[in-house]
């Protein structure tokens, strides 16, 4: 008897990529897409660039730009194509080289991994989806104009004040971007020394006919955004000629969400995935633009080490998904209790009090979810987290942190442990530095800098 997906794919054969136009209007560029499903309907997404006051270096109207759109709408698609998974995709308004085929089947087929995991969905890359468009040809090289700046996603969480704050020091000339702008990013940015005019700001919205068949009951479920982040900011770093895109993504999101396979919540936060996209970058679009990561060197807790000692965002700083439409910390999820054990050995109970809210580390309910971050569950918490051993790591400082200033240990603490880590391994995990890197040589003074702020384990003797 076929399954669901089966099914689906029966009465829903065929997403068809159809359109998609770029249009100025006085004060942004909007970009709409137009996708269908035969037999169930179409999509039309928009997404709209705040132009304001930019520098604009490079061209509205170039072959370059509608081939960034264009890609953009094959990643905006993912979401579309998911509520029903149809077996062909027709792209009708583009060319795709047999190489660029391949590349995006590996980053729809990983980036849809939690996806069909959690959906009980069993595939393969070859043939969960037949890519179907005439083949395509790289725009031709033209003379790209660079504004002498680098652009900076702004998210709002740890990560992003970090890389702010070691560009900032190095005296880098930076604009700030953002994807449907919330409080925590216009004030993390504003807590760098940033004035909001050089923050470059993106809407992105969802036909609401999407979220009409969810509620129907087709298929729902995460999406990588990241990659929608990349191809956003690729735009902007073409109109204000940045020469780098320059990301938050530490060491830890290339480990798995479900030990022993490949499935990962994090994928297009990998480093998998960056490098397959400077390829792309440099292949398709013959763009001098590099996008890497500052912090890919870096583990989480190192880089939870490099923040708690940077006060002026801990008040302001978010990273609950939960909690984020309104500011705050919902702190009843995996990644409210994450952020805060990575914190807990860096910072008295009464500072992690101020950030949440609430003793994170004292919550029952918050239990099982810790069990899942030590890896003592079937898969790690479905969040931006960072590795098992990573957590398993926090534990044991964070006690050992507890201990040290005679505190009583909280009861996720007491309760808790990771018996194979001990606080030496804990220790050499912070001086560790992971060399599968995309840093270019100018960066590597902010890294190195970095490197040795977080190897001191001074803070054991008492914070």
């Amino acid at each position: 008897m076929p399954n669901r997906f089966e099914q689906l794919r029966a009465a829903y054969p065929v997403f068809r990529y159809e359109n998609y136009r770029v249009t100025r209007e006085e004060d942004s560029l909007l970009l709409r897409f137009d996708f269908a499903i035969d037999g169930l309907g179409g999509f039309h997404p928009e997404t709209r660039i705040f132009l304001g006051n930019l520098p604009l270096r490079n061209p509205l109207d170039s072959p370059v730009l509608r081939e960034l759109v264009f890609s953009l709408g094959l990643v905006e698609a993912v979401s579309y194509w998911k509520c029903a998974c149809p077996p062909r995709f027709i792209v009708a308004c583009g060319g795709l080289a047999g190489e660029d085929r391949a590349w995006w089947k590996r980053l729809w087929y990983h980036g849809l991994g939690e996806f069909f995991y959690r959906n009980g969905i069993k595939t393969d890359e070859e043939h969960f989806l037949a890519l179907e468009c005439s083949a395509g040809a790289s725009p031709p090289a033209f003379s790209y104009q660079e504004g002498g700046l680098s652009l900076i996603p702004v998210g709002g969480g740890k990560d992003s004040c970090v890389t702010l704050e070691l560009l900032r020091e190095a005296g880098r000339q930076l604009m700030g971007f953002t994807v449907n702008d919330q409080p925590a990013r216009r004030q993390t940015f504003a807590a760098a020394g940033f004035p909001p005019e050089q923050m470059l700001r993106v809407q992105r919205m969802i036909d609401p006919a999407l979220l009409r068949r969810n509620a129907e009951g087709f298929w729902n479920g995460h999406t990588p955004f990241s990659a929608v982040v990349a191809f956003l900011g690729l735009i902007g770093a073409y109109l204000i000629g940045a020469g780098e895109l320059i990301l938050s993504n530490e060491a830890s999101a290339n480990e798995a969400s479900v030990p022993g396979t490949d499935v990962n919540h994090q994928y297009s936060k990998s480093f998998a995935f960056e490098r397959d996209m400077n390829d792309y970058i440099g292949r398709r679009f013959r763009l001098p633009i590099r996008y890497f990561s500052l912090l890919r060197p870096f583990h989480e807790l190192q880089i939870a080490r490099q923040f708690a000692a940077l006060p002026q965002y801990h008040d302001v700083f978010r990273s609950c998904n939960a909690g984020s439409k309104q500011n705050v910390w919902c702190g009843s999820c995996a990644k409210c209790l994450f952020v805060a054990l990575m914190l807990a050995p860096f910072l008295p109970p009464d500072a992690l009090w101020r950030i949440f809210g609430a003793d994170l580390l004292d919550a029952p309910q918050l239990r099982e979810d810790l069990r899942g971050l030590l890896g003592q569950g079937e898969t790690k918490p479905f969040e931006c987290v960072g590795t098992i051993q990573e957590a398993q790591a926090a534990l044991c400082l964070a006690k050992a942190s507890y201990r040290a200033d005679g505190l009583p240990l909280p009861l996720l603490l007491r309760e808790l442990e990771a018996p194979a880590m001990t606080e030496t391994a804990a220790l050499a995990l912070l001086r560790e530095r992971n060399p599968e890197h995309m840093v270019p040589a100018e960066f590597r003074e902010c890294v190195e800098r970095m490197g040795r702020r977080v190897g001191d384990d001074s803070f054991l003797l008492g914070k």
